[in-house]
């Protein structure tokens, strides 16, 4: 069986998109706070890489005030959630073939 590489996403090439993608398809939403923590990040990189999600159309930024602090959530779009899945169904099919060899 011949696995379709070209069916992997470059914007899943790197390990944070690609966790960020996992936590945002698990839940509905997520603010940036949670995600540094989660993801033990820095501001700058965790910021550099919703920004190229978000070029890609794959997560959407909302934008809110509580109280007088502002509050950044995102959310996984359709478009993402989709890119995410078929990702993971490249990576699968290759670990498969991988084991059958």
């Amino acid at each position: 069986m011949k696995v379709p590489f070209e069916k992997l996403d470059k914007a899943f090439e790197n390990r944070l998109r690609l966790q960020i993608m996992s936590v945002l398809v698990a839940n509905n939403r997520y603010d940036f706070n949670s995600l540094k923590e989660l993801l033990d990040t820095t501001d700058g990189n965790l910021a550099s890489h919703l920004k190229a999600l978000e070029k890609e159309e794959y997560i959407i930024v909302h934008k809110a005030f509580l109280g007088r602090k502002p509050n950044t959530n995102y959310e996984a779009t359709e478009t993402g959630k989709r890119a995410f899945k078929e990702h993971l169904n490249t990576l699968e099919k290759l670990i498969k073939q991988q084991k059958s060899n």
